[in-house]
């Protein structure tokens, strides 16, 4: 980091206000997803667990989990774990939203 640290000015969805928009219906969508990572010198080992953390999941959600992508990635560095799998999931559910909105339906009806 430098001495210098650059402001940048973001909307609301955390993008460049100058950042040229596209028109009519085309839009910049809001990304509301969080990525969870899994990282393992061996590439089965982190998909099972990976596996094993969304069934465990979306029990606990009690629905499937929005999940938008698989992204892989690997590190050739000495002493890092060569794969790097992230499951880019959706913050809401993260959170336990359809949960509370389960609570809240089931209180109000």
């Amino acid at each position: 980091m430098g001495e210098h640290p650059t402001h940048l000015t973001l909307d609301d969805l955390g993008v460049a206000r100058d950042l040229p928009r596209p028109g009519g219906k085309d839009q910049i969508q809001g990304v509301p997803y969080r990525p969870i990572q899994f990282l393992d010198d061996d590439l089965p080992t982190a998909l099972e667990r990976s596996a094993t953390w969304l069934r465990e999941a979306e029990q606990w959600l009690g629905e499937p989990l929005d999940v938008i992508a698989v992204h892989l990635d690997y590190d050739d560095a000495k002493g890092s774990p060569y794969y790097d799998l992230k499951l880019l999931c959706n913050e809401e559910d993260l959170a336990g939203v359809p949960i509370a909105m389960r609570k809240r339906d089931n209180h109000t009806g």
